[in-house]
């Protein structure tokens, strides 16, 4: 019963930390993990253990579909480029920056330096993606951070079961039978994936109850990371890939009313689990840190070294990929872009989950050495990026000059509504030239859609109750809106309007053509 008790009060306890994090600007995560260390260093407080099955597969799967589903495929194609380097290269050298300081600074031995290494080698996604949603960052910069913490999976995984064998077995690992570990991992991950998102859009497009499509859409990543799981491929990159899929899909597989309401569960998913993980990290530290009482202080010390070597050694791998490209491009050399991608590699939960899995003994039966000590730093990092990074990271996006203005992203938003309201009129022209509709619904309508062109965000007038009421007058409404959507997705496509003005419009359009209904 405590577990409950302890998920319910940090539900309280999140929902009074984001209230203050949106009060003062900050990131609601950074806030709940310090919630969590003060909470855990109270008098009297209950150790906090936490288990490998709650965040591997009751927490994970649908936070990382969330921040899938908000990637656009048009921003992902174009930094493909950067995201594959970035994924397999800056992961292979993080992890060995991380060994090699952690032989240096602390007593664990060779083997289990290199599990250290490998766990905390790539960017959380649910970290980055929560600490970057608040941030105006531009259309690209946003998808290569999101994307890289995304798509890094494999490569860690990868080189956390190589670490895990050499540590629990004692034997040496192949090269050949990791390469095919490997493509088992990714191959089978992005396999799963894709047949997951196939599934579920073949279902999805013939639900139309909305409970039932929101039980479909929740169960989705669940049943892409166990399947993926259970044949040996990553769980992560089949959430990711599948997640990623459906998102482009999402105006086609149902309808306004059901993605709202979809988007509204989804949102308070998002936010509990959110809640708990983030508030569990900070309350695990403290356990941690009592457990390994023989050890001092010399644990923060060594903490602190580890988390400056992953930042250092992004920042020098960031840098120069971006001068490597600008001069390729015949740009001048800035340090904004790099700067603010460097900063925004926090690590959070896929860490947490691997080092939570790791086995208590070897395989002669022997305990695991300094496992403890393991998970205690991997924790101790984690709260580190998250505090540190994730309370400046939103300075220094200002600081750079890179984040979007408000002014041009209202302008864009008033620009794109304008656009869909010229497009429905010229469809009214033409209903009204080829008389396919009552003309005195078509004048009505055309007064209204002049309004809303008029006045862009004006809800169409307020004496249109009656004619609401008559079947033609909804019909060509909900047709008006069709077209609107079709303009809406046009504008997005070539480029014109960045995602999150598309999906501001969109959700306009859903809560109009459900009002309808």
């Amino acid at each position: 019963m405590r577990g409950v008790e302890t998920v319910l009060f940090l539900v309280v306890v999140a929902t009074v930390v984001a209230t203050f994090a949106k009060r003062l600007r900050v990131p609601a995560p950074s806030l709940l993990v310090v919630a969590g260390v003060a909470l855990g260093l109270l008098p009297g407080a209950a150790a906090v253990q936490v288990t490998p099955e709650m965040i591997s597969l009751v927490v994970l799967p649908p936070l990382l579909f969330a921040a899938g589903e908000e990637l656009p495929w048009r921003d992902l194609r174009a930094v493909g480029r950067p995201v594959a380097v970035l994924s397999v290269g800056l992961v292979l050298l993080s992890a060995a920056a991380v060994v090699g300081t952690a032989v240096l600074v602390t007593p664990l031995p060779v083997g289990m330096a290199f599990v250290l290494g490998a766990v905390l080698a790539s960017t959380d996604p649910v970290a980055v993606t929560a600490l970057a949603r608040r941030l105006a960052l531009p259309p690209r910069v946003q998808a290569l951070i999101q994307a890289e913490s995304l798509f890094n999976d494999a490569t860690s995984l990868l080189l956390f079961r190589v670490a895990l064998f050499l540590a629990v077995a004692g034997g040496a690992a192949s090269w050949g039978r990791t390469a095919g570990e490997f493509a088992i991992l990714a191959g089978g991950g992005v396999a799963v994936g894709v047949l997951t998102a196939l599934g579920a859009f073949l279902i999805r497009r013939r639900t139309e109850d909305p409970v039932l499509e929101t039980v479909i859409s929740l169960v989705t990543p669940y049943a892409g990371y166990v399947v993926a799981e259970s044949v040996g491929g990553s769980g992560v990159t089949a959430v990711v890939v599948a997640s990623v899929i459906l998102g482009t899909q999402a105006e086609r597989l149902t309808t306004a009313r059901i993605r709202l309401q979809v988007g509204a569960v989804y949102q308070t998913v998002v936010f509990l689990l959110e809640s708990v993980v983030f508030g569990l990290i900070g309350l695990q530290l403290p356990t941690l840190v009592r457990r390994l009482t023989g050890n001092g202080a010399w644990w923060l010390l060594q903490a602190v070294a580890i988390a400056v070597t992953l930042v250092l050694v992004r920042l020098l791998l960031v840098f120069l990929l971006s001068a490597i490209r600008q001069r390729r491009g015949g740009q001048r050399l800035s340090w904004q872009v790099p700067a603010v991608v460097s900063w925004a590699g926090a690590r959070g939960v896929v860490p947490l989950a691997a080092a939570l899995s790791l086995p208590v003994s070897t395989l002669d039966g022997s305990a695991l050495p300094a496992r403890d000590l393991v998970l205690l730093l991997t924790t101790a990092v984690i709260v580190l990026t998250l505090v540190v990074q994730g309370f400046t990271l939103a300075p220094l996006v200002r600081r750079s000059g890179i984040a979007l203005d408000p002014a041009d992203l209202r302008t864009e938003f008033s620009a794109a509504r304008r656009k869909l309201a010229e497009a429905g009129l010229d469809h009214l022209r033409h209903l009204a030239e080829t008389e396919s509709a009552p003309e005195f619904v078509v004048d009505q309508l055309r007064t209204g859609w002049q309004a809303r062109l008029e006045r862009i965000e004006d809800d169409d007038g307020e004496n249109s109750a009656d004619l609401e009421r008559r079947i033609d007058y909804r019909t060509l409404r909900r047709e008006l809106i069709d077209v609107e959507a079709a303009e809406l997705t046009r504008l997005f496509e070539k480029g014109e309007i960045t995602d999150g003005t598309r999906r501001r419009i969109q959700r306009l359009l859903d809560l109009e053509h459900a009002g309808l209904e």
